[in-house]
């Protein structure tokens, strides 16, 4: 597999030429100051290119092409936001970057209820709770039709009136990062509006705005040699009351059924389909292996509560040493076709704090140590296949 990392540009704290020691060679990336669905200029993508090769790295994946929130509400003025989605991808595919990650996630991208989860080793993780998700959406958002059942509630209830005013604030914060553009200045009402704009869409309206969408872009992606890889939801399950639809193997069945293109494809990532446990990550590769172009390989704990974090690489509720043979695998099979594109790009998915990265700036998830020690644990389980006995 192509060894990746991902880069935030020029402000990331994590540098170019920091990541040219890891030993990866493919950059995931986007132009992040474009969130507001208007198209990527070539001209801006060509200099971010350059930028990457200069440093001697390769621009290999699109991480992400933001879904405007007209789009995946069907709004009148979708249509304008889908020509400026596919503007983008053509002028990335012109450019060489013909792998391309989205999700469709409505109102926050991925969330989490806590950033420095501290594990066992002492090092800081990020963690989901599903308890405390439900006594920030109860309690402090106070959305008037949150439904939960009535044991969540009471101990949402009995969380929340642990927690001090500081407690809140940062459960907030935390909770306000996974909103799109979350480097802007966003705050409670900015949610509220957010949710209000999706009231009364059940799963089946969000999945037909998926599918209208993917009948809009997969023609233009074939037509420029891209291929685009559906995020799964992270977490896998709904939140705020709105409906989330790529959470499990049926979920990509019904969108791979209504658009059959190969071009039609996903990013596996292991994190977000292992938080469920209802979610058998190997069968899901196996079965969707011709149509996974891109992976992201990472690892969850899960308890019975239904909170999960992001545990050791090879140290979670996900075989990552079998899903990485079964990537392999793929590939292997690619390769016996003669296609040039057999290699699948792969990235260490967040990591955890360790060592003086506790201590610096960083992005949540994307400190420099724990990714490397990653992506060192996922080398070593790729040499080692690739050392076997044919």
């Amino acid at each position: 597999m192509l060894e990746s990392w991902r880069w935030f540009g020029h402000g990331d704290p994590v540098t170019l030429g920091d990541i040219r020691q890891t030993g990866a060679t493919g950059i995931v990336t986007a132009l992040h100051d474009f969130y507001d669905g208007q198209a990527w200029p070539g001209d801006r993508i060509v200099k971010h290119k350059a930028s990457i090769e200069t440093a001697g790295l390769t621009w290999a994946v699109t991480e992400s092409i933001p879904v405007h929130p007209a789009i995946k509400q069907g709004a009148r003025n979708a249509n304008r936001h889908i020509d400026a989605w596919v503007e983008t991808l053509r002028n990335l595919a012109a450019n060489g970057v013909t792998t391309i990650c989205y999700n469709y996630m409505p109102v926050v991208d991925w969330t989490r209820t806590d950033l420095r989860h501290r594990t066992e080793s002492g090092g800081l993780a990020l963690r989901f709770d599903p308890v405390a998700f439900a006594a920030y959406d109860l309690f402090v958002l106070r959305r008037a039709d949150a439904d939960y059942p009535e044991p969540v509630a009471r101990a949402a209830r009995a969380r929340l009136d642990a927690m001090d005013e500081d407690a809140v604030a940062a459960l907030e914060t935390t909770i306000i990062a996974g909103l799109p553009g979350s480097e802007q200045s966003h705050g409670r009402e900015d949610i509220r509006a957010a949710i209000a704009e999706f009231a009364g869409m059940s799963a089946d309206d969000l999945r037909g705005t998926l599918i209208a969408f993917l009948e809009r872009v997969i023609p233009a992606a074939e037509e420029a040699g891209a291929r685009l890889c559906l995020h799964p939801d992270d977490p896998p399950m709904p939140l705020f009351g709105l409906p989330r639809v790529v959470c499990t193997a049926e979920d990509y069945r019904k969108i791979f059924s209504a658009v059959p293109s190969v071009a039609n494809g996903m990013t596996l990532c292991a994190g977000s389909l292992g938080a469920r446990a209802d979610n058998d990550v190997i069968a899901i590769a196996r079965e969707f292996a011709p149509r996974i172009h891109f992976a992201h390989l990472r690892n969850v704990r899960r308890d019975d509560s239904g909170a999960f974090f992001e545990s050791d690489h090879l140290d979670g509720d996900v075989d990552m040493v079998g899903l990485v043979g079964v990537l392999l695998e793929e590939e292997a099979r690619r390769r016996a076709e003669g296609r040039a594109d057999a290699e699948i790009p792969m990235r260490p998915d967040h990591g955890h704090l360790l060592l003086d990265d506790i201590g610096k700036q960083t992005n949540p998830g994307y400190s420099a140590i724990g990714r490397l020690k990653g992506l060192a644990e996922l080398r070593g389980v790729m040499r080692a296949f690739s050392a076997r006995p044919a």
